[in-house]
């Protein structure tokens, strides 16, 4: 029995070391309270002593706001490099706290603007707040025209408000820093998360907030962490459980799960004409095409255009995918050429040219014929114009006022109807 047990154990270990590595790419866009006690440096530790990997890139200038950073060239280059996993926003220390006017104004705008700018490189990504925390005394200079910021119970209660706002406005999630310092404060009198200026992080203080945007980032129990950072064991050990109970253990009331991405929709439809079925992609928050044909080909194209040679039925399926979901259709394409009585106007002796067209183009007939029913359709089968009937043996078209693309032209002929695909192209 004590070897089956040791055998077990063994096994078990070795089943925790090899667990595959998770990796996040975090950017970071803050100013000081980011960059004091190399904040990212500390995470990056934490991490690596859990067998994760934290790969990161910083913008965070000293005194440094949002809205500096929606007009940074070296913010937005980082930005749209994408490959991100999260964004952490911290913005300039006071600002959140301010009357909420002034929030509005000075504050909303910039944030969502660095969002959007987020998302559109990122589109599988969150952006994450970094929620601050009150001075230890208050913010003096502020607190004659703005009471509520005297103290840090009221600037703090005021940045946490503001902070899940800014995260719910823009479906983001928050980093709840500084609820967790408000829970050390309260709970662990001998932790000084202050520098000696009170308002920025001591070592202890950037502990803190490293252990918080842990269970945030990787979205893992902060007690599994064993490295101090130079801190008292002891008191390390306070500071993770803090981070446990009030951001792991409560991670959907930061926004975790709460703002999931949206997920792809695989619709579409299709028309035949002639020889060939064209389709047009009607999917939803779709990334990622896979068509099936059910002849052997495929396409990875958003609206391809497919030839079938031989008749039948064909399960045509659509896959689509984003962030990793993926979602399918599947329709039967019943193809049957000339099941319409449709012909090529190659058997009465027609021609079109020049084709592909840049302005305009003629059909041209061996003889002098009686036209009737000229349409001109779109690839997805709505019908541009129409002459009910002429006699010509040369009949001038116009696509100089429609877009470059796929187009048809149908007639009838003594009551047979002819069909032929052109193509506008750039002049």
């Amino acid at each position: 029995m004590y070897r089956i047990f040791t055998i077990l154990i063994v096994l078990l270990a070795f089943s925790y070391s090899t667990k595959a590595q998770i990796t996040k790419h975090v950017l970071f866009l803050g100013n000081s309270y980011t960059y004091v006690n190399d904040l990212p440096i500390i995470l990056t530790s934490l991490a690596s002593n859990t067998g994760d990997n934290l790969i990161f890139q910083q913008n965070t200038p000293g005194g440094y706001s949002l809205q500096g950073h929606s007009t940074d060239p070296t913010s937005l280059g980082l930005i749209q490099q994408g490959n991100w996993d999260y964004m952490v926003l911290q913005e300039q220390s006071q600002k959140p706290s301010w009357p909420i006017s002034q929030v509005m104004n000075e504050v909303y705008p910039y944030a969502k603007t660095l969002c959007d700018t987020f998302y559109s490189n990122n589109p599988c990504s969150k952006p994450l707040f970094f929620m601050t925390w009150g001075r230890k005394n208050g913010d003096s200079y502020n607190c004659p025209n703005w009471p509520p910021v005297c103290s840090y119970e009221g600037m703090d209660s005021l940045l946490n408000l503001r902070y899940r706002m800014l995260a719910d406005s823009n479906k983001a999630y928050v980093s709840p820093v500084g609820a967790v310092w408000h829970y050390i404060i309260d709970n662990y009198s001998n932790i000084e998360l202050y520098s000696s200026d009170e308002s920025h992080p001591s070592l202890e203080g950037s502990y803190a907030a490293a252990c918080t945007f842990y269970s945030l980032i990787f979205q893992k129990d902060p007690m599994g962490i064993t490295d101090n950072y130079g801190i008292d064991p002891d008191v390390a050990q306070n500071i993770r459980f803090a981070a446990k109970l009030i951001a792991f253990d409560s991670l959907q009331k930061w926004n975790v799960g709460v703002y999931p991405i949206a997920q792809p929709n695989a619709q579409f439809q299709f028309q035949q004409l002639a020889d060939t079925v064209y389709f047009t992609n009607l999917s939803t928050d779709a990334m990622s095409y896979l068509w099936n044909f059910d002849d052997g080909s495929t396409s990875t194209l958003e609206n391809p255009a497919h030839y079938y040679p031989l008749v039948g039925p064909y399960n045509v399926i659509l896959e689509v995918e984003k962030c990793g979901v993926r979602d399918t259709t599947l329709k039967v394409v019943t193809v049957a050429h000339g099941a319409d009585g449709i012909k090529n106007i190659e058997q009465i002796k027609a021609r079109i040219y020049p084709n592909p067209v840049t302005d305009s183009f003629v059909l041209e007939f061996e003889n002098t014929q009686l036209v009737n029913n000229l349409s001109l359709f779109d690839i997805a089968g709505n019908k541009l114009s129409e002459i009910e009937s002429i006699k010509s043996d040369k009949i001038t078209m116009y696509l100089n006022r429609f877009k470059n693309g796929i187009y048809f032209i149908r007639f009838k002929i003594n009551e047979v109807e002819y069909e032929y695909k052109v193509v506008k192209v750039k002049e």
